[in-house]
Parts: structure tokens; sequence; C-alpha cells
């Protein structure tokens, strides 16, 4: 229970959010397109269900996931979770002001590297998924509210994990921009350690220090 508690808290999307190594969302397929589209009429809460459910189903018929296989990891979080969110809107508030002074170039990289990291901290969270179930909280919403917060609960053999969403509309669906484990936002989480990083050394210096934590999770995973 403490290894599917720790695995949880560190890859902090392992449930539903799970961002990866991602194609353009431009370069998405007209089916996992399709798919996106069903999902925006969805109440906020429904929303995450289909998305949870999918990903665990997923998860638990196939043995590669399960091990840790990274091309069908990235398979699964470009096709069922990055439609689903906002990925540049978390990097960027990660970032926080230094964003803005980033070239474009610069932004693009953050967040390729961002998502590689993601990946692999999701792969090991993925063989943990079994048999948890997830309770969904009521929700504490308005119908014209734009930013919603949808709370979960995940149970594990008498453990229970915290895990909530922020979620923000978009042109008439939602999107998802925070995940938060155990009381730490995902995107608060890396936005001191960034910050830091960006005044030692730049931004160049960020997507560096990325890269270079990147190639360390794939030795580690190899070796594995």
């Amino acid at each position: 229970m403490h290894n599917f508690r720790h695995v949880l808290q560190q890859s902090v999307l392992a449930s539903a959010l799970t961002l990866g190594v991602a194609v353009p969302l431009s370069a998405l397929s007209a089916q996992t397109a399709a798919a996106a589209d069903a999902t925006t009429a969805l109440a906020p809460d429904a929303f995450i269900k289909s998305i949870t459910d999918e990903v665990f189903a997923t998860v638990k018929s196939d043995k590669a996931i399960q091990q840790g296989d990274l091309r069908k990891v990235q398979a699964m979080v470009d096709s069922k979770i990055m439609p689903n969110v906002n990925l540049q809107r978390m990097t960027a508030t990660a970032v926080g002001r230094s964003w803005r002074q980033a070239t474009p170039e610069q932004q693009k990289r953050l967040q390729e590297e961002f998502k590689i990291l993601l990946v692999y901290t999701y792969a090991g969270a993925a063989a943990q998924i079994k048999d948890q179930t997830i309770e969904y909280k009521p929700m504490r919403s308005r119908p014209e509210d734009t930013e919603v917060v949808v709370r979960t609960l995940v149970r594990n053999k008498g453990d229970t994990i915290q895990l909530d969403y922020r979620l923000e509309k978009v042109d008439g669906g939602w999107k998802i921009y925070d995940v938060n484990v155990l009381g730490a936002w995902l995107v608060q989480t890396y936005q001191s350690s960034f910050a830091q990083e960006v005044t030692a050394s730049g931004v160049d210096g960020l997507i560096g220090k990325l890269v270079e934590r990147n190639k360390q999770l794939a030795a580690k995973k190899v070796a594995g």
C-alpha cells in the first residue's frame, strides 16, 4: 500500500491526467479527435470519469503497460489523455513569469521536456493500477462556472488517496490544467524548483536540467 501511495504521489497524474510524450494535437487521428469531441458535452465529473474509466480499462488489459513499456504508455497518453489537457497552460504556470520572456522555441522545448518527464514517472505508476476504486465527491459548482474542481478519492485495499482535478471550460467542453494528489497541486510542485533553476541559469538552463533528468530516467528505465 505504501508503494502505491508513493508511486501515485510521485507521478501526480496516475489515475487520469497522465501526461507524456505526445504528438501535437493537430496530428491526432480523426478517430481520436472524434473521441475527444464526444466528451466535451459531459458534466465536469462525468468528463473525468470517462477518461479515468478508459485509462484504467486500457492498463488492465495491456500487460506491456503494466510492465512499464514506454512505447505503450506513450501511445495511450497520446490517444486518451492529451486531447483533454491544456499542457501549455500547465507548463506556462509552472515556469511562471519567465514563460512570457521565453522565445517560442524555448516554450516549445519546455513543453516537450515536461511531457517526457511525466511519461517516465507515469510508466511506473501505470504498473500500480490494479484493483483501485474511485469515489467522486459531490460537485460544488454552478452551470455558469468556467473553472471547476472535481474531487475524487482513490481507494486501494484500505489506503485512500486524494486526487483532484482543476478544469477549464473550452469551446463548451472541458480541459484539465492541474491535478492535486494528497494536497499537492502539480503546478505548484514544480513552480519553486523551476524558478530557482531559471534564476540560476536562465530558461535554457531549465531546459537543460529537464533534458538531463529525462536522460537519467531513460537510463534507469533501460537498466530496470
